[in-house]
């Protein structure tokens, strides 16, 4: 597609946190967007506006469901594009609605491929870490900070040969996306490629103790409350702010000719891998003050650690080093002390909407 085309790039979830930074990179870029959300989250509203806002001319909308086929299918037969983002995003929310989780995420997922299946275009599909489950045949050790792996000195993280372990209905029904994402590439031509996404944050984004729990715990430790800790803490992401995940959609979709058929580990890789406990201690070095803490039980099927192995990603789309996460926390903070996001959590706006974990 030639910039300033006007033919929009079309994204499901447009009005989530990862959704919106990647509409607004777009719409900077002279690219026509069409938002396709059906603004089921809370808040997710204010990311629309903002985004109305900044690019009058280049945003437009459709406020659908991806559960509705005949909306998907309109909204593809008149795009240059897609990024898949609409999804449930939870996997305490799958837990408690396994039926809702399957058709937003996996019939909704197939309502895409579907009408790409008629009309091939370019397609990027937001998938998770938690293809992978419990990481089986991986052996980890506990420091006083952090799970490593056993094999920490020589090891670059999670490739994409692991093999695929669908844990709890949000890995059932994403997994299974996933597969079928690369299914229509091999079989029906659909030129489609996978991101099984680590921990994105960022801007516009409102964390929840279920998804996003970087911004989470700087919103409660702005707002001086306690953090709930599930486990012991020392369970280890690679993060990855958000820019750089909007930077790796963005060279998938230009070369898409040679990405199509894969999946890429997307997240901040072994640079920046963290403990909880250790964003912790970087948000109250921040904010300098010390942060409440309270330890609940284990959550079903958490990985005690996953890093994303990204040098395939990074070489396939020439990807520069990502933000280091500690940059990244600083200027989240900044963004939610501009937004005046530090008054108590029940009362603090929502900043962001659907997009994958």
């Amino acid at each position: 597609m030639i910039a300033g085309d006007t033919t929009p790039l079309l994204i499901t979830g447009g009005a989530g946190f990862i959704g919106c930074n990647l509409a607004d990179r777009l719409a900077q870029e002279d690219e026509n967007v069409l938002i396709y959300d059906s603004l089921a989250r809370p808040g997710v509203e204010e990311n629309l506006a903002w985004l109305r806002r900044r690019h009058p001319r280049r945003i437009s909308v459709a406020i659908a469901d991806v559960q509705d086929q005949a909306g998907v299918r309109e909204a593809i037969a008149g795009a240059a594009a897609v990024f898949h983002f609409a999804a449930q995003v939870a996997v305490t929310t799958s837990m408690q609605d396994p039926h809702h989780d399957l058709r937003v995420n996996l019939l909704g997922t197939f309502n895409v491929m579907e009408a790409l299946r008629r009309r091939p275009l370019p397609c990027v599909f937001a998938s998770t870490n938690k293809v992978y489950g419990e990481l089986v045949g991986r052996d980890f050790v506990c420091t006083e900070q952090a799970y490593v792996p056993r094999e920490a000195g020589c090891w670059h993280g999670i490739d994409e040969r692991q093999t695929l372990d669908f844990r709890t209905p949000y890995g059932c029904s994403k997994g299974a996306a996933d597969q079928y994402v690369l299914d229509y590439a091999r079989n029906f031509g659909v030129p489609a490629a996978v991101m099984r996404m680590s921990c994105i944050f960022g801007p516009r984004q409102f964390g929840t103790e279920d998804q996003g729990w970087v911004a989470h715990f700087l919103l409660r430790a702005m707002a001086g409350e306690a953090i709930t800790i599930y486990g012991d803490g020392r369970q280890v992401r690679d993060v990855l702010y958000v820019d750089d995940a909007v930077q790796a959609y963005v060279a998938a979709w230009r070369n898409i000719g040679r990405v199509a058929g894969q999946a890429f580990n997307l997240g901040g890789g072994p640079t920046n891998a963290v403990s909880l406990v250790q964003v912790i201690r970087e948000i109250e070095r921040l904010l300098d003050r010390q942060i409440e803490l309270r330890f609940a039980p284990w959550r079903s099927n958490d990985q005690r650690y996953y890093v994303s192995d990204t040098r395939r990603v990074r070489a396939a789309l020439d990807l520069p080093d990502p933000t280091d996460w500690r940059v990244g926390i600083e200027s989240l903070l900044r963004h939610f002390e501009d937004f005046g996001r530090g008054a108590p959590t029940g009362s603090t706006p929502h900043l962001a909407g659907v997009a994958s974990a």
